[in-house]
């Protein structure tokens, strides 16, 4: 009996425990591990990156990036989570060094595939070739609008395995998008939806031709209509990957701030309040900031950092709940680089230099010098700036300007006055692309007074000019200088007109002390890489029978004593 009653004491005692051990208000959480890229450009090989983080005392530069480095980086994260996901937010390709260019950025795009990218938005320069050569990107085939690069590296392209997105872009006809709007991903048992976007703008900044048909709508609007179909199938957690970007003053790893400006910020604010992270491109800034509740991140450009991401996902809702970011610089030996990865490097670098060898055209000398020697001018200023001008006809360009640091060293040329393609990429390594805009006649004025600025002309000397703008300058007191006679071809500048003003993009973001090219309008982002605009130059003038390399007797630039 005593038994009996220690069991049904015992059973009871139990029972209760049992129903104190009620299931808990919220089901467990799902934690999704991602990494975002953006603004790749082709940049398979380190570069330098100099930075400033919020503990560091002053900038620090650093070789950073390379695909060989963010393979070992994804590696060792992957090892953490092996359901990972790497997505990205627009320009992998497009103004791209020649190690990528010259093969039509298809080693970039293989390259991606060997890091494990599932989806990216499609970004600006993704256009840079037109519709045909992205969709070409995308599904493989060699019937490009770039023949003598496609399909060259390999015999058949077979196109990129991951996915670009563009919920923004549509045929004007069918009204239908050219790529897929979105994609869902699923992780730790958690469907995500990526909703990619370009900047309504890319018609503003790649060659009409190329996109004729198209149309590119408002980023918010798309993406926010697309969240009904999403629910429908059982989707609560999205992201947006969105090719337009902001700037603030905070440091790249500062989480988070709260000062985040640009065209990116009216877009955030207007997204549905469901979405709760923005991956952003474009402006090649490193930020962590929060715009009305949404966390947004972008991570430089060219490879040199990554966005690192945490996304908490409540199991029951599907919907996100949390979102933790950080930025990781990818320095050289700071993870030990893939070897599958760096095996395919040094065969696209083997490849790249045997085509580097190549011959491009010849020349009038053995050498265009780019030293002064005590002149405003010098003959390689002029050639580059002309070939500026050559490659912006086509977006209405009249005049060119080239600032003389951007030119590294003399172009040199070999046996019969020859210039190979590496000659001439060691005379424009850095990889500038081409900048058109507007500026009005008293703004080039202007521009043209900023040379000297405090001691700058010292420093960096006068810009290069094209064929057809000649002007004179008399130094007054200070160091400073009154500009007159200012003519384009012959005539003299008119303040109230515009002008079409082609530069590198370094000049065209106001750097070098010329904030005047910052105040450029309609400006046009042409994809046109400095170098690729020299050597079509040089092909052309010997093509013309007038090789170049020949300073021309008649100063543009010519000082009043």
């Amino acid at each position: 009996m005593k038994s009996s009653l220690h069991t049904l004491a015992l059973a009871a005692a139990l029972t209760a425990l049992a129903g104190c051990a009620t299931p808990p208000a919220h089901p467990p959480a799902a934690e999704i591990n991602l990494v975002a890229l953006n603004d790749l450009h082709g940049n398979l090989e380190a570069t330098k990156f100099t930075y400033a983080g919020v503990a560091d005392k002053a900038p620090r530069t650093v070789m950073a990036g390379g695909i060989d480095t963010i393979a070992g980086a994804l590696q060792q994260w992957r090892r953490e989570d092996s359901e990972l996901l790497l997505v990205g937010a627009g320009d992998m390709v497009g103004a791209s060094p020649a190690l990528s260019a010259m093969w039509a950025d298809e080693p970039t795009i293989a390259a991606l595939d060997m890091l494990g990218l599932t989806v990216t938005s499609a970004g600006n320069h993704e256009f840079d070739g037109g519709r045909k050569e992205l969709l070409r990107q995308q599904h493989g085939g060699c019937d490009s609008p770039r023949p003598e690069k496609a399909c060259r590296f390999v015999a058949q392209y077979g196109g990129a395995k991951f996915g670009y997105l563009a919920a923004n872009v549509v045929d004007e006809q069918s009204g239908k998008t050219i790529l897929p709007a979105y994609r869902i991903l699923e992780a730790r048992g958690v469907k995500v939806a990526f909703i990619g976007a370009v900047l309504k703008g890319t018609a503003d900044v790649v060659v009409a031709s190329g996109i004729a048909g198209l149309r590119f709508l408002d980023e918010a609007e798309a993406v926010n209509r697309l969240l009904p179909e999403l629910r429908a199938q059982g989707v609560g957690a999205f992201v947006v990957l969105v090719h337009e970007g902001g700037r603030t003053v905070s440091p790249f790893d500062q989480q988070y701030c709260d000062n985040l400006e640009g065209d990116l910020v009216p877009i955030v604010k207007r997204l549905d309040p469901a979405i709760k992270l923005v991956i952003s491109g474009h402006s090649h800034k490193g930020y962590l900031c929060k715009v009305d509740g949404k966390v947004v991140t972008q991570a430089q450009m060219g490879g040199h950092m990554l966005s690192r991401i945490k996304l908490v996902v409540d199991r029951q809702t599907g919907s996100v709940v949390d979102v933790d970011a950080r930025n990781v610089v990818i320095e050289q030996g700071a993870y030990p680089a893939e070897p599958k990865v760096a095996a395919y490097l040094a065969s696209v670098r083997e490849r790249s230099n045997r085509e580097l060898a190549k011959p491009v055209a010849r020349i009038a000398v053995p050498t265009v010098m780019r030293a002064t020697d005590g002149a405003d001018e010098s003959a390689l200023g002029k050639l580059v700036a002309d070939a500026t001008l050559m490659a912006a006809l086509p977006f209405g360009a009249q005049v060119a300007f080239m600032n003389r640091d951007g030119i590294r060293q003399h172009l040199e040329a070999g046996a019969g006055n020859v210039v190979s393609k590496g000659q001439a990429l060691a005379t424009l390594p850095f990889g500038n692309t081409l900048v058109v805009m507007d500026l009005t006649g008293a703004q080039l004025r202007t521009l043209l007074e900023q040379q000297w600025v405090a001691d700058k002309v010292q420093v960096r000397g006068l810009l290069q000019v094209s064929e057809g703008l000649t002007y004179k300058y008399k130094l007054g007191e200070g160091g400073k200088a009154a500009v007159t006679d200012i003519m384009l071809n012959g005539v003299p500048l008119d303040d109230n007109a515009t002008y079409r003003v082609a530069t590198n993009n370094f000049l065209a973001g106001g750097n070098d002390a010329f904030p005047m090219f910052a105040r450029g309008t309609n400006r046009a982002e042409t994809g046109i890489r400095d170098i690729d605009s020299l050597t079509a130059y040089l092909e052309r003038r010997e093509r013309d029978g007038k090789p170049a390399g020949l300073a021309s007797a008649q100063p543009r630039i010519q000082r009043i004593q």
